[in-house]
Protein backbone atom coordinates (compact mmCIF):
# COMPACT_ATOMS: atom_id res chain seq x y z
CA UNK A 1 0.00 0.00 0.00
CA UNK A 2 1.20 3.56 -0.72
CA UNK A 3 1.11 5.45 2.23
CA UNK A 4 -2.30 7.44 1.36
CA UNK A 5 -3.76 4.05 0.77
CA UNK A 6 -3.00 2.65 3.72
CA UNK A 7 -4.52 5.45 6.27
CA UNK A 8 -7.32 5.50 4.25
CA UNK A 9 -7.93 1.56 4.55
CA UNK A 10 -7.49 2.19 8.48
CA UNK A 11 -10.36 5.77 8.49
CA UNK A 12 -12.85 3.23 6.88
CA UNK A 13 -11.53 0.40 9.88
CA UNK A 14 -10.16 -2.08 7.27
CA UNK A 15 -6.50 -3.66 8.11
CA UNK A 16 -3.60 -2.04 6.37
CA UNK A 17 -0.46 -3.49 5.74
CA UNK A 18 1.54 -2.11 8.18
CA UNK A 19 0.56 -0.17 11.49
CA UNK A 20 -0.21 3.62 10.43
CA UNK A 21 1.57 6.34 11.75
CA UNK A 22 1.95 9.61 12.04
CA UNK A 23 5.02 12.34 13.01
CA UNK A 24 4.77 15.53 14.00
CA UNK A 25 8.15 17.82 14.47
CA UNK A 26 7.20 20.26 17.05
CA UNK A 27 9.79 22.71 17.15
CA UNK A 28 10.95 22.56 21.09
CA UNK A 29 11.56 19.04 20.44
CA UNK A 30 13.56 19.80 17.06
CA UNK A 31 15.33 22.35 18.95
CA UNK A 32 16.44 20.69 21.90
CA UNK A 33 17.56 16.86 20.36
CA UNK A 34 18.58 18.78 16.88
CA UNK A 35 20.68 16.69 14.58
CA UNK A 36 19.92 13.45 16.11
CA UNK A 37 16.13 13.77 16.30
CA UNK A 38 16.21 14.73 12.67
CA UNK A 39 17.81 11.66 11.63
CA UNK A 40 15.58 9.70 13.92
CA UNK A 41 12.45 11.16 11.95
CA UNK A 42 14.43 10.81 8.37
CA UNK A 43 14.79 7.16 9.31
CA UNK A 44 11.37 6.21 10.48
CA UNK A 45 8.92 7.19 7.40
CA UNK A 46 5.77 7.85 8.08
CA UNK A 47 1.92 8.11 6.10
CA UNK A 48 1.13 11.67 6.29
CA UNK A 49 4.44 12.84 4.62
CA UNK A 50 8.13 13.14 4.07
CA UNK A 51 10.54 14.29 7.00
CA UNK A 52 13.33 13.35 5.35
CA UNK A 53 14.53 17.15 5.66
CA UNK A 54 13.60 18.89 8.60
CA UNK A 55 14.81 22.16 9.25
CA UNK A 56 16.34 22.81 12.85
CA UNK A 57 14.72 25.67 14.10
CA UNK A 58 16.41 28.58 16.58
CA UNK A 59 15.05 31.34 18.05
CA UNK A 60 15.90 34.80 16.80
CA UNK A 61 19.00 36.25 19.14
CA UNK A 62 16.76 39.39 19.54
CA UNK A 63 14.71 37.49 21.83
CA UNK A 64 17.39 35.84 24.12
CA UNK A 65 17.81 37.68 27.43
CA UNK A 66 20.89 38.79 29.09
CA UNK A 67 21.21 36.01 31.26
CA UNK A 68 20.84 33.56 28.23
CA UNK A 69 16.73 32.62 28.54
CA UNK A 70 14.37 33.23 26.18
CA UNK A 71 11.54 35.87 25.93
CA UNK A 72 9.47 36.35 23.52
CA UNK A 73 6.09 38.91 22.97
CA UNK A 74 4.12 38.18 19.82
CA UNK A 75 1.14 39.58 18.18
CA UNK A 76 -0.87 36.70 16.19
CA UNK A 77 -3.72 37.43 13.96
CA UNK A 78 -6.53 37.70 16.42
CA UNK A 79 -4.74 40.34 18.51
CA UNK A 80 -3.70 38.83 21.64
CA UNK A 81 -0.09 39.40 22.78
CA UNK A 82 1.40 35.97 23.57
CA UNK A 83 4.40 35.58 25.94
CA UNK A 84 6.45 32.82 25.14
CA UNK A 85 9.21 31.73 27.76
CA UNK A 86 10.17 28.42 26.00
CA UNK A 87 11.07 28.61 22.37
CA UNK A 88 8.81 26.55 20.31
CA UNK A 89 5.91 26.33 23.61
CA UNK A 90 2.96 27.75 23.23
CA UNK A 91 2.58 30.97 25.62
CA UNK A 92 0.28 32.27 27.70
CA UNK A 93 -1.82 35.95 26.80
CA UNK A 94 -0.17 38.75 27.67
CA UNK A 95 -2.65 41.22 26.32
CA UNK A 96 -6.11 39.91 25.64
CA UNK A 97 -7.63 42.17 22.69
CA UNK A 98 -11.24 41.54 24.21
CA UNK A 99 -10.86 42.16 27.84
CA UNK A 100 -13.13 45.34 27.52
CA UNK A 101 -16.29 44.87 25.13
CA UNK A 102 -16.37 47.94 24.07
CA UNK A 103 -13.08 46.51 21.88
CA UNK A 104 -15.97 44.56 20.11
CA UNK A 105 -16.98 47.23 18.16
CA UNK A 106 -14.02 47.68 16.41
CA UNK A 107 -12.42 43.98 16.61
CA UNK A 108 -11.55 41.88 13.48
CA UNK A 109 -11.01 38.42 12.54
CA UNK A 110 -7.85 37.69 9.93
CA UNK A 111 -8.95 37.04 6.43
CA UNK A 112 -9.17 33.63 5.70
CA UNK A 113 -6.62 32.63 2.48
CA UNK A 114 -8.14 33.21 -1.03
CA UNK A 115 -8.77 30.03 -2.27
CA UNK A 116 -8.02 31.40 -6.29
CA UNK A 117 -5.14 33.31 -7.84
CA UNK A 118 -1.51 32.42 -9.12
CA UNK A 119 -0.47 31.46 -5.34
CA UNK A 120 -3.35 29.45 -4.69
CA UNK A 121 -2.07 27.44 -7.99
CA UNK A 122 1.28 26.49 -6.66
CA UNK A 123 -0.38 25.84 -3.34
CA UNK A 124 -2.72 23.33 -4.99
CA UNK A 125 0.08 21.67 -7.25
CA UNK A 126 1.88 21.19 -4.36
CA UNK A 127 -0.98 19.46 -2.42
CA UNK A 128 -1.94 17.18 -5.81
CA UNK A 129 2.04 16.01 -5.39
CA UNK A 130 1.90 15.62 -1.51
CA UNK A 131 -1.31 13.26 -2.23
CA UNK A 132 0.74 11.08 -5.08
CA UNK A 133 2.13 9.32 -2.33
CA UNK A 134 0.74 10.57 1.64
CA UNK A 135 -2.22 11.83 3.32
CA UNK A 136 -3.24 15.14 3.31
CA UNK A 137 -4.94 16.66 6.60
CA UNK A 138 -4.97 20.41 6.68
CA UNK A 139 -6.63 23.33 8.29
CA UNK A 140 -7.46 24.02 11.83
CA UNK A 141 -10.68 25.82 13.71
CA UNK A 142 -10.84 26.08 17.15
CA UNK A 143 -14.42 28.20 18.78
CA UNK A 144 -13.49 27.96 22.94
CA UNK A 145 -9.33 28.14 22.16
CA UNK A 146 -9.69 31.48 20.36
CA UNK A 147 -12.68 32.95 22.29
CA UNK A 148 -10.61 32.58 25.65
CA UNK A 149 -7.42 34.01 24.19
CA UNK A 150 -9.07 37.10 23.29
CA UNK A 151 -10.82 37.20 26.57
CA UNK A 152 -9.88 36.34 29.55
CA UNK A 153 -10.10 33.18 30.78
CA UNK A 154 -12.43 33.35 33.61
CA UNK A 155 -14.87 35.98 32.15
CA UNK A 156 -14.96 33.84 29.24
CA UNK A 157 -16.55 30.93 31.08
CA UNK A 158 -18.85 33.64 32.96
CA UNK A 159 -19.66 34.70 29.44
CA UNK A 160 -20.74 31.40 28.54
CA UNK A 161 -22.71 30.65 31.19
CA UNK A 162 -24.34 33.53 30.95
CA UNK A 163 -24.68 32.83 27.01
CA UNK A 164 -24.36 36.64 26.48
CA UNK A 165 -24.67 38.67 23.51
CA UNK A 166 -21.13 39.65 23.27
CA UNK A 167 -19.63 35.92 23.38
CA UNK A 168 -22.24 34.75 20.95
CA UNK A 169 -21.05 37.43 18.65
CA UNK A 170 -17.44 36.71 18.93
CA UNK A 171 -18.49 32.66 18.58
CA UNK A 172 -20.02 33.71 15.20
CA UNK A 173 -17.31 35.74 13.56
CA UNK A 174 -14.87 33.12 14.84
CA UNK A 175 -16.80 30.58 12.97
CA UNK A 176 -17.29 32.64 10.10
CA UNK A 177 -13.12 33.03 9.40
CA UNK A 178 -12.76 29.04 10.21
CA UNK A 179 -15.54 28.40 7.74
CA UNK A 180 -13.79 30.41 5.17
CA UNK A 181 -10.86 28.81 5.86
CA UNK A 182 -12.24 24.95 5.12
CA UNK A 183 -13.72 26.49 2.31
CA UNK A 184 -9.98 27.19 0.98
CA UNK A 185 -9.13 23.82 1.93
CA UNK A 186 -11.66 21.92 0.10
CA UNK A 187 -11.17 24.03 -3.14
CA UNK A 188 -7.05 23.21 -2.82
CA UNK A 189 -8.10 18.95 -2.71
CA UNK A 190 -7.01 17.90 1.08
CA UNK A 191 -8.24 14.52 2.20
CA UNK A 192 -9.62 15.37 5.20
CA UNK A 193 -9.18 18.68 7.57
CA UNK A 194 -8.62 18.99 11.40
CA UNK A 195 -10.47 21.62 14.09
CA UNK A 196 -10.65 21.28 18.21
CA UNK A 197 -10.82 22.38 20.97
CA UNK A 198 -9.92 21.59 24.48
CA UNK A 199 -13.41 21.00 26.56
CA UNK A 200 -12.21 18.57 29.20
CA UNK A 201 -10.45 18.86 32.42
CA UNK A 202 -8.60 15.80 33.58
CA UNK A 203 -11.94 14.53 34.74
CA UNK A 204 -14.91 15.92 33.61
CA UNK A 205 -16.08 18.48 31.40
CA UNK A 206 -15.37 21.92 31.16
CA UNK A 207 -18.84 22.80 30.15
CA UNK A 208 -22.13 20.89 30.19
CA UNK A 209 -23.03 18.95 27.14
CA UNK A 210 -26.29 21.37 26.92
CA UNK A 211 -24.12 23.71 26.63
CA UNK A 212 -21.78 21.96 24.16
CA UNK A 213 -25.08 21.18 22.00
CA UNK A 214 -26.27 24.66 22.44
CA UNK A 215 -23.48 26.54 21.53
CA UNK A 216 -20.91 24.61 19.94
CA UNK A 217 -21.88 21.94 17.97
CA UNK A 218 -24.16 24.14 15.55
CA UNK A 219 -21.42 26.75 14.81
CA UNK A 220 -19.04 23.11 14.35
CA UNK A 221 -21.36 22.55 11.97
CA UNK A 222 -21.66 25.59 10.19
CA UNK A 223 -17.59 25.42 10.16
CA UNK A 224 -17.66 21.97 8.92
CA UNK A 225 -20.02 22.52 6.26
CA UNK A 226 -17.84 22.47 3.66
CA UNK A 227 -15.58 19.60 4.37
CA UNK A 228 -18.76 17.32 4.83
CA UNK A 229 -20.51 18.21 1.51
CA UNK A 230 -17.14 17.70 -0.19
CA UNK A 231 -16.67 14.12 1.56
CA UNK A 232 -13.60 15.30 3.02
CA UNK A 233 -12.46 12.88 6.19
CA UNK A 234 -13.09 15.32 9.93
CA UNK A 235 -10.65 15.11 12.30
CA UNK A 236 -11.20 16.36 15.91
CA UNK A 237 -8.76 17.03 18.67
CA UNK A 238 -9.73 17.65 22.16
CA UNK A 239 -7.84 17.28 25.23
CA UNK A 240 -9.67 16.47 28.80
CA UNK A 241 -11.85 14.66 29.59
CA UNK A 242 -14.68 14.15 26.90
CA UNK A 243 -16.45 10.73 27.25
CA UNK A 244 -19.81 12.57 27.47
CA UNK A 245 -19.37 13.90 23.89
CA UNK A 246 -18.25 11.12 21.73
CA UNK A 247 -21.90 10.76 20.43
CA UNK A 248 -21.96 14.48 19.28
CA UNK A 249 -18.07 14.19 17.71
CA UNK A 250 -19.66 11.42 15.84
CA UNK A 251 -23.39 13.68 14.96
CA UNK A 252 -20.77 16.39 13.76
CA UNK A 253 -19.67 14.24 11.39
CA UNK A 254 -16.12 13.45 12.92
CA UNK A 255 -13.94 10.35 11.47
CA UNK A 256 -11.49 10.67 13.77
CA UNK A 257 -10.34 11.80 17.13
CA UNK A 258 -7.38 13.09 18.58
CA UNK A 259 -8.16 12.78 22.80
CA UNK A 260 -6.28 12.79 25.45
CA UNK A 261 -5.40 9.38 25.78
CA UNK A 262 -4.38 8.90 29.12
CA UNK A 263 -7.50 9.77 30.59
CA UNK A 264 -9.63 7.04 29.36
CA UNK A 265 -10.25 3.38 29.54
CA UNK A 266 -9.19 2.00 26.66
CA UNK A 267 -10.89 -0.69 26.02
CA UNK A 268 -14.22 0.92 26.78
CA UNK A 269 -12.61 3.96 24.11
CA UNK A 270 -11.98 1.67 21.44
CA UNK A 271 -15.55 -0.28 21.67
CA UNK A 272 -17.40 3.16 21.40
CA UNK A 273 -14.96 4.96 18.96
CA UNK A 274 -15.34 1.96 16.54
CA UNK A 275 -19.46 1.71 17.45
CA UNK A 276 -19.41 5.40 16.38
CA UNK A 277 -17.25 4.81 13.76
CA UNK A 278 -14.32 7.37 14.91
CA UNK A 279 -10.92 5.92 14.24
CA UNK A 280 -8.72 7.23 17.32
CA UNK A 281 -5.19 8.62 16.86
CA UNK A 282 -2.98 7.22 19.71
CA UNK A 283 -0.52 9.66 20.96
CA UNK A 284 1.61 7.96 23.68
CA UNK A 285 1.04 9.68 27.13
CA UNK A 286 4.17 13.01 27.64
CA UNK A 287 3.75 14.47 30.75
CA UNK A 288 4.86 11.34 32.75
CA UNK A 289 5.78 8.52 30.46
CA UNK A 290 8.04 10.30 28.09
CA UNK A 291 9.50 12.80 30.55
CA UNK A 292 9.55 10.87 33.83
CA UNK A 293 9.66 7.29 32.43
CA UNK A 294 11.96 5.13 31.54
CA UNK A 295 12.91 3.33 28.17
CA UNK A 296 11.48 0.29 29.20
CA UNK A 297 8.43 2.16 30.72
CA UNK A 298 7.66 3.69 27.07
CA UNK A 299 8.17 0.48 25.39
CA UNK A 300 6.01 -0.74 27.35
CA UNK A 301 3.35 1.92 27.01
CA UNK A 302 3.74 1.87 23.55
CA UNK A 303 3.11 -2.28 23.64
CA UNK A 304 0.02 -1.47 25.53
CA UNK A 305 -1.36 1.12 23.20
CA UNK A 306 -1.15 -1.45 20.56
CA UNK A 307 -2.92 -4.70 22.33
CA UNK A 308 -5.74 -1.99 23.65
CA UNK A 309 -6.61 -0.95 20.32
CA UNK A 310 -5.01 -2.79 17.93
CA UNK A 311 -4.05 -0.59 15.06
CA UNK A 312 -2.82 -3.64 13.05
CA UNK A 313 -7.09 -4.30 12.36
CA UNK A 314 -7.61 -0.36 11.15
CA UNK A 315 -9.65 2.22 13.34
CA UNK A 316 -6.54 3.58 14.78
CA UNK A 317 -3.26 5.10 14.02
CA UNK A 318 0.29 5.33 16.61
CA UNK A 319 1.11 9.10 16.92
CA UNK A 320 5.01 10.79 17.58
CA UNK A 321 5.68 14.04 18.64
CA UNK A 322 9.02 14.94 20.75
CA UNK A 323 8.79 17.31 22.93
CA UNK A 324 10.92 19.60 24.83
CA UNK A 325 11.80 17.72 28.33
CA UNK A 326 11.79 14.45 26.71
CA UNK A 327 14.75 12.38 27.92
CA UNK A 328 16.73 10.99 24.64
CA UNK A 329 17.08 7.36 25.18
CA UNK A 330 12.85 8.10 25.91
CA UNK A 331 12.96 9.35 22.92
CA UNK A 332 15.22 6.66 20.98
CA UNK A 333 12.80 3.82 22.75
CA UNK A 334 9.65 5.37 21.46
CA UNK A 335 10.78 5.33 18.19
CA UNK A 336 11.89 1.87 18.09
CA UNK A 337 9.14 0.51 19.98
CA UNK A 338 6.92 2.05 17.12
CA UNK A 339 9.35 0.43 14.48
CA UNK A 340 8.00 -2.84 15.43
CA UNK A 341 4.55 -2.82 14.00
CA UNK A 342 5.97 -1.25 11.09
Amino acid sequence: MLPRERVRAMLDFQPPDIVCLECHPSTAGMHEHREKLQALFRDTPHDFGDFSNLPIPDPDPQFIQPDGSYCELRTDAWGVVWKHLVFGIWGHPEKNPLDDWAALETWQTPTPPTPSGPEFEVVKESLRQHRETYYLRAGWGSILEVMRAVRRFEDCMVDLALNSAEINKVADMIAEHDRGVMEYYVAAGVDGVQIGDDLGTQEALMISRDMFRRFFLPRYQYILEPAREAGLDIFFHTCGQVWDLLPDLAELGVNALWPQINLYDWPALRARCRELGMAIQLHPERSHVMTFGTPEAVTKHVDDLVAAFRPQEGGSWLYIEIDNGFPWENVEALFEAVRKYR
